[in-house]
């Protein structure tokens, strides 16, 4: 098993995961404000946050996986060299994007969030670990990009 399988694997379960929780934590929100008559404080905040962490990290596993959002318009029109070099391109677009905005932007706004101690309002958590989501899905889409352009370009569906 490769790395990249591994990461795959990973990823899945930790998604899977972080939905289960987002599910229950929505749930719970209904529950207590419908039946209850007692809204929760801290769920609205905490399905924002889950919602942050699966968002950014089902960007980074999509785009390992390929299924990213993409008008292959030009791609479909192209020889079959011509396809593997803008194939290559859209990666290395990736790879610059997941660096310069996820990975350098992300762990500037993951280290300035904990040099002022900026923290949620309700569940009082540094907002520096919900932000290390940027940097960390940042890492995974450039190990993913780096991948596809050093590997030969697979035939297209």
């Amino acid at each position: 098993m490769t790395f990249k399988n591994q990461l795959d694997n990973i990823l899945e379960k930790i998604l899977i995961s972080l939905m289960c929780i987002l599910v229950l934590d929505v749930l719970w929100q209904v529950l207590s404000r419908y039946v209850l008559a007692s809204p929760s404080s801290f769920t609205d905040e905490l399905a924002g946050f889950l919602l942050i962490w699966v968002g950014l990290l089902g960007a980074a596993y999509v785009a390992g996986q390929k299924q990213h959002l993409a008008i292959d318009l030009l791609l479909q029109k192209s020889s079959s060299a011509n396809q593997k070099r803008i194939l290559r391109f859209i990666n290395i677009c990736i790879a610059l994007f997941a660096f310069s905005v996820l990975i350098i932007g992300g762990s500037w706004l993951v280290i300035t969030r904990f040099q002022f101690d900026v923290n949620s309002a309700a569940l009082q958590i540094p907002l520096g670990y919900i932000y290390l989501v940027l940097p960390l899905s940042g890492l995974i889409t450039l190990y993913y990009s780096i991948v596809f352009i050093v590997e030969p370009a697979e035939e297209l569906n």
